[in-house]
């Protein structure tokens, strides 16, 4: 599962590049998704420790790669709507709730074998839906379409805008992996574990249907810094009252704003600073540094946090850090910063 995690750093801007350069987005998509079916599908040939290894590593490669090439076709197709973005991402959210609900009726501990049959199944229609839609060119930008990544990449605001990401992924560490271990210390049922799990995905999904509506209200910048403050108070909560439900639920339903607010002004930010030819890069850069690096060393820090010092110092430690990325990014990430002025940055 690590190794999932790891490619992630890489794998995005490769395919990235590739498609910034050829300008086949779609094609190189559904290439990707392909390979992830084939080679998914090793896992049916032998279940020893380096083959498994040696599948995830492909594997992890091609499905990392694929999804910031959606993203940025996605906004493609939004064109001069980019603030309608949200409402496409909404639905990974609502099959992620799906999915959590159904597939414990559909596999138990004696029917685990089920698991690969499921997974690639819905790897192939996931590649087969791609076959419905098309390829789109990015709108063009006046101002930034002629940029090259290295002079992009050396803005101060892309600068601190691209770390303050990284921080906040890692301060996700101990909740994505210790959360329902903490809630079991503090004598949380399974069921009620899972279902502060569900209430934060909700919370999520709720945030992206009226996400266009905060766009144009407040814009982009103002919504990520809010979101890297929220989350800094979301794991000073769960450090400190944690077996109090009330402010247990208040947690979970900042949900909404660590993860889903900060997510969509964050891609709304990348389509803006990154644009035209950029596009994809821009995605993966995001992806790879915030999801894939913050992610893993989140994940890892995080451990030997919880060995070292407990679950209360690690949940104010992520506080922390949230806490740092706020500061930093109060400081930089601002409209009147951004390198271009055109419709793309109305909500910004």
């Amino acid at each position: 599962m690590a190794i999932v995690m790891a490619s992630k750093i890489i794998a995005p801007y490769f395919l990235a590049w590739l498609a910034d350069h050829f300008q086949q987005r779609l094609k190189i998509i559904q290439i990707s998704l392909l390979f992830t079916v084939v080679v998914f599908a090793g896992v049916f040939i032998d279940q020893s420790y380096w083959w498994l290894v040696t599948i995830m590593a492909v594997f992890g490669f091609f499905w990392n790669a694929s999804l910031p090439l959606f993203e940025a076709l996605a906004f493609n197709h939004l064109g001069d709507k980019p603030n309608r973005y949200s409402h496409v991402r909404m639905w990974g959210s609502v099959g992620f709730i799906v999915l959590v609900i159904s597939l414990p009726m559909l596999i138990n501990e004696e029917a685990i074998s089920r698991l690969p049959i499921l997974l690639i199944f819905l790897l192939l229609l996931n590649g087969l839906s791609t076959l419905f839609i098309s390829d789109k060119d990015p709108l063009p930008h006046a101002s930034s379409s002629l940029q090259k990544l290295p002079e992009v990449i050396k803005s101060p605001l892309v600068l601190v805008f691209l770390i303050a990401c990284s921080l906040q992924a890692i301060s996700h560490g101990a909740y994505y992996t210790f959360f329902s271990i903490y809630m079991e210390e503090h004598h949380y049922t399974r069921t009620m574990t899972g279902w502060m799990w569900g209430l934060g995905v909700i919370a999520e999904v709720v945030l992206f249907v009226f996400m266009h509506r905060l766009l144009n209200r407040f814009g982009a910048c103002k919504l990520f810094n809010i979101a890297l403050f929220v989350t800094a108070i979301r794991w000073v909560i769960l450090a400190l009252w944690i077996d109090n439900l009330a402010f247990l639920i208040v947690a979970q339903l900042f949900h909404a704003a660590s993860f889903g607010l900060f997510h969509a002004s964050a891609i709304h930010l990348i389509h803006a600073l990154f644009a035209g030819k950029l596009q994809a890069r821009g995605q993966a850069l995001y992806a790879g540094l915030s999801f894939g690096l913050g992610g893993a060393l989140g994940n890892l820090l995080s451990g030997y946090s919880w060995d070292l010092y407990g679950s209360t110092w690690t949940f104010l430690a992520s506080a922390f850090i949230a806490f740092l990325a706020t500061i930093i990014s109060v400081i930089y990430v601002r409209k009147q910063y951004l390198p271009i002025s055109n419709s793309v940055a109305t909500n910004i």
